[in-house]
């Protein structure tokens, strides 16, 4: 086998393996019949607290934080309105504006998105993708987020989400969600 051959045979294994590897990893339709359902019409409504970390690439916190997130809805749209609080003692605001599209689907904007987050829910989770402008060291990066939730009880909501940009892994966000 010459030099040339073997270095497309290798090339062509690891593309397929790096194709394998990214259709490897958990699907919403996987909780389907996960209880208890979640509804975020019913769960996003009312006042929330959260409390969350953000871990770098390397699993290190490099910042935790809390939210007070007051929430209603009327008919299929919604408004969640987050207050944060960080460790190193700055102060955040989002207001998420959601559609339910009807069979799980919702739709997202917030001023601090990029474009539309697309969401979808089944059984007890809710997958959510979406850019956020965020702002780092002076300069404002685009980063992808892939949203996971999963309903606990009827109080309690556990949340990871990964952040990558250009597709390199930067680090996770990692919050509970308890309803009042």
């Amino acid at each position: 086998m010459t030099t040339l051959n073997r270095r497309l045979l290798l090339t062509t294994g690891v593309a397929s393996l790096a194709v394998l590897t990214g259709c490897a990893g958990p699907q919403i339709g996987d909780y389907a019949n996960d209880r208890p359902t979640l509804d975020l019409r019913s769960y996003f409504n009312g006042t929330l607290d959260a409390y969350g970390v953000f871990t770098d690439r390397s699993g290190k916190v490099v910042k935790r934080f809390t939210v007070v997130m007051r929430c209603s809805w009327t008919g299929e749209d919604g408004v969640l309105d987050e207050d944060f609080s960080y460790s190193d003692g700055t102060t955040q605001k989002r207001i998420w504006r959601l559609k339910h599209l009807g069979n799980g689907r919702y739709t997202g904007t917030a001023d601090d998105v990029i474009g539309t987050a697309l969401g979808e829910a089944r059984g007890n989770a809710f997958r959510w993708g979406y850019t956020l402008a965020l702002p780092v060291d002076g300069k404002v990066w685009h980063v992808e987020f892939d949203d996971w939730m999963y309903l606990m009880n009827d109080r309690v909501m556990l949340n990871k989400a990964s952040m990558s940009k250009f597709g390199i892994h930067l680090g996770e966000v990692t919050l509970s969600f308890v309803k009042r």
